[in-house]
């Protein structure tokens, strides 16, 4: 005789197994659905099945006791909805059709018109708002667009100022100091404005961006060396191209004189 059947630790795991095994037999069951015979979810054997409009009538036999049964699916009742798509300052009406027994939550992504929108408000028949409901009970719903961004900016050339927005997808970023190209021009990000306040040097994320304020950067020509002597110290200086060896221009001492490396100066001592 084994004498683990005297262990109760080992009782419990075998009969923990059982139970486990039990479980995985009725997740592979075939064709479950409830037979009125055994008053359970049993398995069945599909016997005949007919289309009936969009759903169909099938016809099956209780795998326990043979008790043979029509069940009918049938799709639920298409309905109407109305959204309200807002994509930055414009809003659509449109009429969706939608299952009755569809449930809609707030945050929800769905793809309309080839653009993704996230709902952001539902109303219901009754009147009051809610964070989901089903379909066959919501009189609107409202939807923002996602898969695209706009960033408010405002450009700053010389003394004059101007706004403009930029429409970008939503996983684009921007960091502050940074150089980007706008209209076919290179600005220089000055700040980011977040709403909790502004950074000048943080990356951001285009949905969390307020405000984003852009300076024309200096014109390199104002830097250019204009003499042969200029563009040779540049080009020593790594200025020019590609130079492998630049010459870092070190502080310049007169001839005769040298530098001071103490911070005190000593006294002179008084003549005789």
């Amino acid at each position: 005789m084994d004498d683990n059947f005297d262990d109760p630790e080992t009782n419990e795991e075998v009969m923990g197994e059982e139970l486990e095994n039990m479980d995985l037999e009725e997740e592979v069951m075939d064709n479950a659905t409830h037979c009125p015979s055994c008053d359970d979810i049993t398995g069945h054997v599909i016997l005949k099945e007919k289309k009936v409009g969009n759903g169909a009538d099938i016809m099956v036999r209780c795998e326990d006791c043979s008790n043979v049964q029509t069940v009918q699916f049938r799709p639920p009742a298409p309905m109407t909805i109305p959204f309200i798509l807002s994509d930055g300052p414009d809003s659509e009406r449109v009429v969706l059709m939608v299952d009755a027994d569809e449930e809609f939550y707030v945050n929800d992504v769905f793809e309309e018109q080839e653009k993704l929108w996230t709902i952001n408000q539902i109303e219901t028949k009754a009147g009051p708002m809610t964070t989901s409901s089903y379909a066959d009970n919501i009189a609107s719903i409202n939807a923002v667009r996602t898969d695209m961004v706009r960033v408010k900016m405002t450009l700053t050339r010389g003394e004059e100022s101007f706004a403009d927005v930029l429409v970008v997808p939503q996983d684009t970023t921007f960091t502050a100091s940074h150089l980007m190209e706008h209209d076919d021009e290179t600005w220089r990000i000055r700040a980011i404005h977040t709403g909790a306040g502004r950074t000048l040097r943080g990356t951001v994320r285009a949905p969390d961006i307020k405000r984003m304020y852009l300076h024309e950067p200096p014109n390199p020509e104002h830097f250019a060396p204009r003499t042969p002597r200029e563009r040779r110290q540049a080009w020593k200086e790594g200025k020019l191209g590609h130079n492998p060896n630049p010459i870092r221009p070190k502080e310049h001492v007169k001839s005769g004189v040298k530098p001071n490396t103490s911070s005190k100066r000593k006294k002179k001592k008084p003549r005789k």
